[in-house]
């Protein structure tokens, strides 16, 4: 059974860190469940490591459900998250929900929304209030690429670092029972998430996050386009799969794949037979 809001929340007047990660695929969503990962989030950052886009504000609906259907087919534990991708919020009461609701069909336990303007906080507030959870996500927030001129640090002085505390207030009174802190100093988030009740979930946002989120294709080395500061890479699947690949290209253009025991034979009467066709 997947864990509950209720749970995750807990996790928080506990002391327990709270593990998040990415995942776009049946296979991935299913190994990082079994590992034990709290929650796994289907992020928009598949605009980019999995369909090539150059920004995650390329990336649709349709696509987003086709990967949170095979995500969610696959977990059985963790708590699955769909991010709302750009532009399928910013839009009236009523499409967001008609939006939200298609990635609860398809299997998600909830949904996450950047951003904090007043637009957005009566969004969350109508999802909330009609039996959706949404997560919120504050600090650098990559659908405002355009606006914020790149990928730049957060909360870097006192009054922003406030600011953000303000606008994370407001998603906690508008009913997110988390929020993401992206691209901020250790510090800064830690002003933050002392200050709330709901959990903090820091991705470049320092240790004292109530937990930690990544890029699945940054923690495995799979994705190189980009690598955040942040992200530590434990294994490097990039060169793993290549070398696989390179092995394989060998081995069938030299002949040692497939092998017999790789093949179905015929029973020899039956190769007589054929031996004996005119």
């Amino acid at each position: 059974m997947r864990k509950s809001i209720q749970k995750i929340q807990n996790f928080k007047k506990e002391g327990k860190k709270i593990t998040v990660l990415t995942a776009y695929d049946f296979s991935t969503a299913k190994y990082l469940d079994q590992a034990g990962v709290d929650m796994i989030l289907v992020g928009d950052s598949l605009a980019q490591v999995a369909l090539g886009y150059e920004n995650t504000t390329d990336v649709g609906m349709d696509e987003m459900l086709v990967f949170t259907r095979a995500v969610s087919r696959a977990v059985e534990n963790a708590l699955v998250i769909a991010d709302m991708p750009f532009m399928s919020f910013q839009v009236d009461k009523a499409q967001t929900m008609r939006n939200a609701c298609e990635f609860i069909k398809a299997g998600a336990n909830a949904v996450k929304m950047e951003g904090c303007s007043d637009f957005v906080i009566d969004n969350i507030k109508h999802l909330v209030q009609n039996g959706i959870p949404v997560m919120g996500h504050l600090g650098f927030t990559p659908m405002s690429i355009n606006s914020i001129g790149g990928h730049k640090v957060q909360g870097k002085d006192a009054d922003r670092t406030i600011d953000i505390l303000k606008e994370a207030l407001r998603l906690q009174s508008a009913g997110c029972f988390a929020v993401v802190l992206e691209l901020m100093p250790l510090q800064s988030s830690q002003f933050i998430t002392q200050r709330l009740r709901i959990p903090t979930i820091g991705i470049g946002g320092g240790k004292f996050c109530d937990g930690q989120v990544l890029v699945s294709d940054d923690l495995l080395g799979k994705y190189d386009r980009f690598k955040p500061k942040f992200a530590r890479q434990y294994s490097s699947l990039k060169d793993i799969i290549f070398n696989v690949a390179k092995a394989f290209v060998s081995d069938v253009e030299n002949g040692a794949f497939p092998s017999i025991k790789e093949s179905f034979v015929l029973e020899d009467e039956e190769i007589e037979k054929l031996e004996n066709y005119r």
